[in-house]
């Protein structure tokens, strides 16, 4: 559904937020509900207690496939929701997913067959107003990005920067 463009590559590599490297740091300033983006985050934030809302996990970390420990913390969730979504790119199939999961009464996690890495914009957006989105900044921890009407609208810029039928994409969250 959208691809990433060659040209907005650079745009990720910065956080989008406040990087933590403890999660009980995190948790102590994260609003909710919390989504959760990347295996290792999901990890971590279930070893200090907290299962997120909604969590998307593709068993890899950094293009390497996580270790034992982790893919066995997060093996066999209550609730699974299977997608696939290919590297640099945001699916059809993730964008539903991810907009169910947001509205369910239980924690959701989706498994990305292929990759989960730019789940973290759509989720800002179809996540409320309060709630928080973690995702790994590769060599530097988690990053926290409140979920704000200003954080919506620089996700949103953002995708509508992407190659792909963008009305389409936000359809798919029931985003206007």
């Amino acid at each position: 559904m959208l691809s990433l463009p060659a040209a907005l590559r650079d745009a990720f590599k910065e956080p989008l937020g406040p990087v933590y490297r403890d999660a009980d740091a995190l948790l102590g300033d994260a609003g909710r509900p919390i989504v959760a983006v990347g295996d290792v985050v999901t990890y971590h934030l279930r070893q200090a207690g907290h299962v997120p809302a909604v969590a998307l996990v593709d068993g890899r970390t950094e293009r390497e496939a996580v270790d034992e420990t982790i893919s066995d913390a997060l093996a066999d969730p209550e609730h699974r929701r299977d997608v696939e979504n290919a590297p640099g790119r945001i699916s059809k199939a993730l964008l539903a997913a991810l907009a169910d999961a947001v509205a369910a009464d239980d924690p959701v996690t989706i498994v990305v067959d292929g990759e989960e890495d730019l789940a973290a914009l759509p989720a800002v957006l179809v996540a409320p107003v309060g709630a928080t989105v973690v995702y790994g900044q590769p060599g530097q921890g988690m990053v926290a990005v409140a979920v704000t009407p200003d954080a919506k609208v620089e996700m949103r810029s953002l995708l509508e920067q992407m190659d792909g039928d963008v009305e389409a994409a936000l359809s798919t969250l029931g985003v206007a």
